[in-house]
């Protein structure tokens, strides 16, 4: 799909099963389900959605989901399933790891962060060994002094490889990736989380700030990982505003059709890609191909 002048692909790591009660917290799952279906273990479908990212001669990676380092029974607690890996689809555009030249974290969780490393000859190394990986300063600051509620998914073997190898960069704000990409913090799942905006906001590739569509829909469906729930409601509560509002391209030239930015949902097996529109009084995001964007 394209954006602007910026090129993007849709990809995947997988599909895992998260309980129904943590991605929805406080909401009913009498309310809830009706969305999601959960399975006899209350277990819903998650996706691992990633992005390649094509602008001003850069390759870009957003989010690398859980790489190839869990063991068989890692796989069987998440019930990790997979048609290729993301390797396999880098192959398939005819790229190769070494290839990339910029990996962008929308924060540290596992699930987001797995594989930026990978267990080669017994020791943890880079995924992408060419590439810089950006994260923002105070997500590294938290993943790297986790507390009890975080240390079960802020690893070690997915951190600090980076650091060693000499291939981190820490942001500390809002930033420009290449030409038409952008970092911009959306805190409240993690304090240091971050979103990425693609062709001068055609499209934002929103992480957790709201990980599938029906949560940006309700405003107040906060997941029990978001450590700062208020602060979620007031984030999503702006991004709302800019999903409703009619884009305006590099130099201020609005779409020819007046869309809506593209939404991309890093959770979503459903509604991976779509549109903010209110339908009366509610808010609905309307699901849209990747050649609606070409």
């Amino acid at each position: 799909m394209r954006l602007g002048d910026v090129e993007a692909f849709l990809l995947s790591d997988g599909v895992i099963r998260y309980d129904g009660g943590g991605f929805f917290g406080l909401v009913p799952k009498l309310l809830w389900e009706k969305e999601i279906k959960a399975d006899e273990l209350n277990r819903i479908p998650i996706a691992l959605n990633c992005l390649l990212v094509l602008a001003g001669g850069k390759r870009i990676i957003v989010d690398t989901g859980y790489g190839d380092k869990l063991s068989p029974k890692g796989r069987h607690l998440l019930s990790l399933e997979r048609q290729s890996t993301l390797f396999e689809q880098l192959a398939h555009l005819g790229l190769r790891p070494e290839d990339i030249d910029i990996v962008v974290n929308t924060h540290l969780h596992a699930d987001h962060a797995a594989g930026n490393t990978a267990l080669v000859d017994g020791r943890f190394v880079p995924t992408f060994p060419r590439a810089e990986y950006w994260v923002q300063e105070k997500e590294w600051e938290d993943a790297n002094h986790p507390n009890e509620r975080t240390r079960a998914t802020y690893l070690v073997e997915n951190l600090r490889p980076l650091a060693q190898h000499g291939v981190l960069r820490l942001l500390r704000g809002d930033i420009d990736v290449a030409p038409g990409v952008r970092c911009v913090v959306t805190s409240g799942h993690t304090p240091g989380h971050q979103s990425v905006v693609l062709g001068d906001g055609l499209g934002w590739f929103l992480g957790d700030a709201a990980s599938v569509a029906v949560q940006l829909e309700r405003i107040v469906w906060v997941p029990a990982y978001d450590l700062a729930p208020m602060e979620s409601i007031e984030t999503k509560r702006k991004l709302i505003q800019i999903a409703l509002t009619p884009v305006e391209g590099a130099g201020g030239q609005r779409t020819g059709d007046g869309r809506q930015p593209l939404l991309i949902f890093e959770h979503d097996v459903e509604r991976p890609l779509g549109r903010l529109c209110r339908d009366g009084t509610s808010l609905r995001v309307e699901p849209a191909a990747p050649e609606e964007y070409v």
